[in-house]
C-alpha cells in the first residue's frame, strides 16, 4: 500500500499533517475518476450528485480538466479524453513495465497460445497492469490494462494477499461488504454464490494459504463461469512490494472449451514460472533509470480562463505525471523540477497524492501506483486512431465550415479512417474506407514525403499515376518534386488534380517517434479566392488539429504502434 506520510527536509517521509484530503486535486481526481466509469457522457447537474460537490466547484473542476485535455464536453456532458491516459501512462513508465516486461508477456502468450496478465496489488484489490494476447486469435479473451479485480476472485488475488497486513485484511472485509454483489467491478458478471461455500472470507483464507505452500494459484471458474486462470508471483530482486510480498503476479487465462483447470495447469505452470523468473529479474536489473527530466507538464491558464482555472488542481496533476518521467520514480528535488513547481508545492501535493492512494515512496523516491490506471486507461487504451481523431475533425469542420478527413498510406493509395463534413451545396462526400490514388490527393503527397526515396519511388511504381483531370501530374519527375516540396513545406496543396473544382490540403499526424502515420486535409471549392489564400487562411487552423491529434496520438499509443483503425 502507498504510504501515507510527510515529507522531511532530506526528502523521506514520515507520518503527519500535509495532505489535503478534500482539497482541489482530490476532488478533480474524484471527477475524473467519476466520468471514467460512467456509461457516456455525464452531465454536469448528474456529476455533482454523484461526487457530492457543489455544482460551482463542479463547474470550475471541468473547465480546469477539459482546458488540459483530461475530459471532453460531449453533448452537454463531460467524457474521458485520451490525454487522461498520461497518469497511467506515468505510472507504467515509472515501474519499467513496457521496457521490461511487455517482450516476456508477448513471447509467453505466443508459447502457450493464451491470454496473459500482469497484476499489481490496488489497495485490497488487484489491477491489470500489463497484458499480451496470442495472435491470429479471432475472438480475444482476457482483460484489459486498467481493469481493477476483486482480490478473491481472481487467482492473482490468491497469490498476492498472503502478505496482506492485518490493516488490509481489514479493508477488503469492509470493502466486500459495501460491495456484496461486486458492482464496482465491470470488467467481471456480478458475485454469484457457489455451491459449499458458506463463508467467503474462511474460503479466501483457505486459497490464500494454499497458493503460499504450492507457489501458484488455480481459479476454477471463480472469476466467471467458463473462465479458468492460473497465477503464480513475480517476485523482483531487491524490489518486493511495500507489504513485503512480491509485488505482481502472472496469470494465464482461458476457457474451459479450450482447457480445464487442472489442464491449463500442466499446460502453462511450468512456462509461467520461469517467464515470471525472467519478467523478474529484467525488472529487478535496473530499477532507476538516470536522464534528463522532462518539461514540465504544467501550463497555467489563470489569465486564459481567469476564476474557472484552478491552478491547485493543475499542479498537483502536474506533479503526479511529472514522476512518470525517469523509471524508478523522483526524488522530492527532482520532482519539483520537473514538476516547474516550488518545492512547497511539490511536497503538498505529493502528500495529498499518497493519502489517496495515487503515488507511494520507495526509499527517497516517489512513484505513480496502479491506482492511477483505473482513471479511465482500460477504456480509452482500446482506441483507434478514427475515434482519437473524429473530435478534433468535428471541431475544425466546425471552425472554417470546411470538409475535414484523416487518411492512412495503405500502398499508392491513402485509405480515409474518419471524416467530418459541412453541410454546404459544395461540400465534399467521401466516406470513411474510401481508397484514392496517393500521388493525385495532399493526404498522398505528405505521406509519400515522410518515405525515403526508393519506397516511394516503389509504391508509385506499383500503381502507376494517371490523368483524373486535366491538371493531375503524372510526369515521375513532377511527382517527385511536387512530394519533396510537401516533405520541405510540412503541407501539400494540391488544385483540382483528384477532380476538376476541388482543392485540398494536407498536413502530416506523426508518432512519438516522428514517422508521419497518417495525415489530416480540409478539401474546399477551388474558388473563389486563390490557392494562396486558402492556404494563408487554413493552414494555420490545420496544423493546431495535427497537434492536438499527435498529442492524444501520444497518449493512447505511448507504448505501441498506433492502430490504424
Amino acid at each position: 500500500m502507498a504510504e501515507r506520510a510527510r515529507a522531511t527536509a532530506d526528502g523521506s517521509t514520515d507520518a503527519g499533517p500535509g495532505a489535503e484530503a478534500d482539497g482541489p486535486l482530490a476532488r478533480g481526481l474524484a471527477v475524473m475518476q467519476a466520468v471514467a466509469e460512467a456509461d457516456g457522457a455525464l452531465r454536469l447537474a448528474d456529476l455533482a450528485r454523484s461526487t457530492g460537490l457543489a455544482r460551482s466547484a463542479v463547474d470550475r473542476l471541468a473547465a480546469t480538466l477539459t482546458h488540459q485535455g483530461q475530459l471532453r464536453m460531449v453533448d452537454r456532458g463531460l467524457s474521458a479524453a485520451p490525454r487522461l491516459m498520461e497518469f497511467g501512462n506515468a505510472y507504467l513508465r515509472a515501474a519499467g513495465l513496457p521496457d521490461s516486461v511487455q517482450s516476456h508477456l508477448e513471447s509467453l502468450a505466443r508459447a502457450l497460445d493464451e491470454s496473459v496478465s500482469l497484476i499489481a496489488p490496488d489497495g485490497c484489490d488487484m489491477r491489470i497492469v500489463a497484458r499480451a494476447m496470442p495472435p491470429d486469435r479471432v475472438i480475444p479473451l482476457g482483460f484489459r490494462v486498467g481493469d481493477l479485480l476483486p482480490a478473491d476472485r481472481c487467482a492473482a488475488g490468491a497469490v498476492l494477499a498472503g502478505a496482506w497486513d492485518d490493516e488490509q485484511r481489514l479493508a477488503w472485509r469492509e470493502h466486500r461488504a459495501a460491495d456484496p454483489l461486486d458492482a464496482g467491478y465491470p470488467a467481471l458478471p456480478p458475485r454469484f454464490a457457489r455451491p459449499g461455500q458458506e463463508d467467503p472470507e474462511a474460503g479466501f483464507a483457505t486459497w490464500t494459504a494454499e497458493a503460499a505452500e504450492q507457489g501458484w494459484a488455480l481459479d476454477d471458474q471463480i472469476a466467471a463461469p467458463g473462465l479458468v486462470a492460473l497465477s503464480v508471483p513475480v517476485r523482483v530482486p531487491g524490489g518486493d512490494g511495500g507489504d513485503g510480498g512480491p509485488p505482481y503476479a502472472v496469470s494465464v487465462l482461458a476457457h474451459t472449451s479450450r482447457l480445464s483447470a487442472q489442464a491449463l495447469r500442466e499446460h502453462a505452470l511450468a512456462r509461467l514460472t520461469r517467464a515470471a523468473q525472467d519478467m523478474g529479474d529484467a525488472l529487478g536489473a535496473d530499477r532507476t533509470a538516470a536522464g534528463d527530466l522532462p518539461p514540465s507538464p504544467y501550463t497555467d491558464a489563470k489569465t486564459e480562463l481567469g476564476p474557472l482555472f484552478l491552478q491547485a488542481l493543475a499542479r498537483g496533476l502536474a506533479v503526479l505525471t511529472a514522476l512518470g518521467g525517469t523509471r524508478g520514480g523522483l526524488t522530492l528535488n527532482e520532482a519539483a523540477r520537473a514538476a516547474g513547481l516550488s518545492y512547497p508545492s511539490t511536497r503538498r501535493n505529493l502528500l495529498t497524492l499518497m493519502h489517496l492512494g495515487y503515488a507511494e515512496q520507495r526509499g527517497r523516491r516517489y512513484l505513480p501506483t496502479p491506482r492511477t490506471l483505473g482513471l479511465g486507461y482500460a477504456q480509452l487504451s482500446g482506441l483507434g486512431l478514427a475515434d482519437v481523431a473524429h473530435p478534433h475533425l468535428a471541431e475544425l469542420a466546425a471552425r472554417v465550415h470546411e470538409s475535414v478527413s484523416v487518411a492512412v498510406l495503405d500502398g499508392a493509395e491513402v485509405r480515409y479512417l474518419a471524416r467530418s463534413a459541412t453541410r454546404q451545396v459544395t461540400s465534399v462526400s467521401i466516406q470513411p474506407g474510401a481508397r484514392l490514388p496517393a500521388h493525385a490527393t495532399s493526404m498522398g503527397r505528405v505521406l509519400l514525403a515522410d518515405l525515403e526515396h526508393p519506397d516511394q519511388e516503389r509504391l508509385l511504381a506499383s500503381l502507376p499515376p494517371r490523368p483524373l483531370t486535366p491538371f493531375t501530374r503524372t510526369s515521375p519527375t513532377e511527382l517527385g518534386r511536387a512530394v519533396t516540396q510537401a516533405g520541405r513545406d510540412g503541407y501539400a496543396l494540391v488544385e483540382q488534380e483528384l477532380e476538376v473544382g476541388l482543392r485540398s490540403m494536407a498536413v502530416p499526424v506523426r508518432d512519438l517517434r516522428g514517422k508521419a502515420v497518417a495525415a489530416v486535409n480540409l478539401a474546399l471549392h477551388a474558388g473563389p479566392e486563390t490557392p494562396e489564400q486558402s492556404r494563408e487562411r487554413l493552414l494555420p487552423h490545420l496544423l493546431a488539429t495535427a497537434r492536438a491529434i499527435e498529442a492524444d496520438v501520444a497518449s493512447v499509443f505511448a507504448f505501441g504502434p498506433v492502430r490504424m483503425e
